[in-house]
């Protein structure tokens, strides 16, 4: 089944430098193992190819049901440095929302995740 990444987490990004960072949290405490072995760095750095120049770091935050990204050489420089309109990085959480997961038809039906539309 495939679903949106949008219907079962938020997010939050901003910037460091040229890093942008973005917390990816599972809307429901038992979707984030899911996220956890559904957002690997090799899904990330190929849904960001072409965006970033560096490569991605991934830290787990499971007491807050919670992934979080670094995607390094993101930002053109950074704030002060860049001609980008989102210098801060904001709209990388919206990019990474746009993700559509492949999930077993069985796991998705036992976890109750809403299938994407289309």
């Amino acid at each position: 089944m495939k679903v949106r990444l949008v219907d079962l987490a938020h997010a939050r990004s901003g910037d460091k430098g040229d890093t942008a960072n973005v917390g990816v949290i599972a809307l429901r405490p038992e979707w984030y193992p899911l996220l956890s072995e559904q957002l690997t760095l090799d899904r990330v750095r190929a849904h960001f190819k072409g965006v970033i120049t560096g490569d991605v770091e991934r830290f787990e935050l499971p007491n807050l049901n919670a992934l979080n990204f670094l995607l390094h050489g993101a930002l053109d420089g950074g704030g002060t440095l860049s001609l980008k309109t989102d210098a801060q990085g904001k709209v990388f959480s919206t990019a990474m929302l746009r993700m559509v997961l492949d999930v077993p038809d069985e796991a998705a039906r036992k976890l109750g995740l809403p299938p994407a539309a289309g």
